[in-house]
């Protein structure tokens, strides 16, 4: 979805100037309480607006969209209750709210609402709004749609040991997940509304005492300033709060998984959840963040820091081998073994085009295969994926487009670029390898050591939310080790980074 600045700027202030549009206050007369809302809903073919008399002789109308409404909980647990006889006169509208107090459920306890602004904010967040003949005041009821698609595991984001199911596009309820597991009053909670026309929630939450709050401050000063007409998912969020939004690198790491969010609280992070969207925002984060996963914690920590440097290295591989490959076989041929130099001279004796021509045609379509594995429905994708890439490549090998050399080195690219956990690391590494590539054609190795170069003097200028993104390597942080490039004992891994001060156990 596309929004010009000017057009969300003049939405924005028509917004601010609501007040002035809309007639304030609420009339004591429901003919012209119906005739205001009709006004502000004309159009609109799912407002409802039902007359009734309340405990069978309080005149009122409610007002609501039934497509956000749960008709159910509106029949049973609202109106049938605000339609039962009831002895005695009530009067005011102070007895009317303790009488539906009493009567009415918990779930749909009333709610008094002073103007006609917040009126209509709560009619399109699915409330049911009652008016009442010659009150100043009306009353809304939570009776949202409760629908929602069961919880599920994570599907980018499996693990063999740890829990099974992930976040999905209600807030409510992944921000209930997270309290199930951090049951304390520490946990603070805090909603935000983005979106001149969409409306949309959003969730701070941090631990207090342990998050830093002017990290906190800083997220919630930088999401009250978003001005865009709609924002419909957390990567809108992600990209304006930013405080490197021309990176490559992800400086919030985006996860469906509960445990790792809980986990992240607990180290004083902070963590952004949008409603609409299962991806939930971790900040402050460091590079080696991008590398872990919730799973390194729940087994066994030699293991855990085993597979730690395998990412480390085969994230090195993703990113160098095509190049190194490129430098070797362009300008440095005397580093490669007689034998093995004899057999790359083979196998390129039929390829018609130079080293980088060729790798560039084999990563391209690999990206290209990878792209369209993900976009087709799912048994189709996998399949696309799998045959595609080995009849492209038996068949470009037998033409003698492509040598089979360069078929071992994209592959074994292909495969390192999917151990990094992080989707957002991985698609910045697989950026870099094709810079790394044309340098590597052009200078040789000396290339690919500026490249890498220009690659780590911009990760140690990064920093998340004012943390060192190189942390606690640049600046170097002993401490900090126990858990970036290792996985420590949890009897050792018992301070949390430097930015935060209190014990984890």
């Amino acid at each position: 979805m596309k929004t010009t600045p000017g057009a969300s700027g003049t939405f924005n202030k028509k917004l601010k100037n609501l007040e002035y549009t809309i007639e304030s206050k609420i009339s004591g007369k429901l003919d012209d309480n119906v005739s205001t809302i009709n006004q502000l809903f004309a159009n609109c073919s799912d407002l409802v607006v039902r007359r009734l008399h309340m405990f069978g002789s309080i005149p009122g109308m409610a007002v609501y969209l039934e497509v956000l409404v749960d008709e159910q909980l509106w029949e049973d647990g609202l109106l049938e209750p605000l339609m039962q006889q009831e002895a005695g006169s009530i009067e005011g509208p102070i007895q009317l709210y303790e009488m539906m107090k009493f009567k009415l459920a918990s779930i749909v306890q009333p709610h008094i609402v002073l103007n006609m602004n917040e009126i209509v904010q709560r009619i399109v967040r699915g409330e049911v709004v009652l008016f009442v003949e010659s009150s100043m005041e009306a009353f809304s009821f939570g009776v949202k749609d409760k629908l929602h698609r069961q919880l599920e595991e994570p599907t980018s984001e499996a693990v063999i040991r740890g829990p099974r199911y992930g976040f999905i596009e209600k807030l409510d309820i992944n921000m209930g997940l997270i309290r199930h597991r951090l049951r304390t009053p520490r946990l603070k909670m805090e909603k935000l509304c983005v979106g001149g026309l969409s409306q949309t929630n959003v969730a701070i939450l941090y631990i207090e005492e342990i998050a830093q709050q002017s990290v906190v401050e800083d997220v919630k000063q930088r999401i009250s300033s978003i001005d865009m007409d709609s924002v419909l998912e957390s990567g809108y969020i992600e990209e304006l709060i930013s405080d490197q939004a021309f990176s490559p690198f992800p400086v919030m790491q985006a996860t469906q998984r509960p445990d790792l969010v809980s986990g992240s609280l607990v180290e004083g992070k902070v963590a952004v959840l949008v409603d609409g969207s299962p991806m939930v925002l971790v900040l402050p984060i460091t590079f080696w963040f991008g590398f872990q996963t919730a799973e390194d914690y729940y087994m066994n920590f030699i293991y855990s820091t085993f597979l730690r440097w395998l990412r480390y290295l085969f994230a090195f591989l993703a990113m160098t081998l095509p190049s190194l490959f490129i430098a070797v076989t362009t300008f440095h041929q005397e580093m490669i073994p007689t034998s093995l130099a004899l057999s790359l001279a083979a196998a390129r004796e039929v390829v018609p085009f130079p080293v980088i021509v060729e790798a560039l045609i084999m990563e391209i379509t690999f990206e290209a295969l990878r792209e369209a594995g993900v976009r087709l429905p799912r048994p189709v994708g996998q399949t696309i994926s799998i045959v595609g890439a080995l009849v492209i490549g038996q068949a470009a090998v037998q033409a003698g487009i492509i040598s089979a050399p360069k078929i071992i080195v994209v592959s074994i690219t292909g495969i390192a670029s999917f151990l990094i956990p992080n989707p957002g690391m991985s698609q910045a590494i697989s950026m870099i390898r094709f810079p790394l590539m044309l340098l590597a054609a052009t200078f040789g190795l000396y290339g690919v050591g500026i490249g890498l170069i220009a690659v780590l003097i911009h990760l140690v200028n990064l920093n998340s939310f004012g943390v060192p993104y190189m942390t606690p390597l640049a600046p170097f942080n002993f401490s900090g080790l126990a858990d970036s490039l290792f996985r420590a004992p949890w009897r050792i891994m018992r301070r949390r980074h430097k930015h935060t001060k209190r014990r984890l156990g």
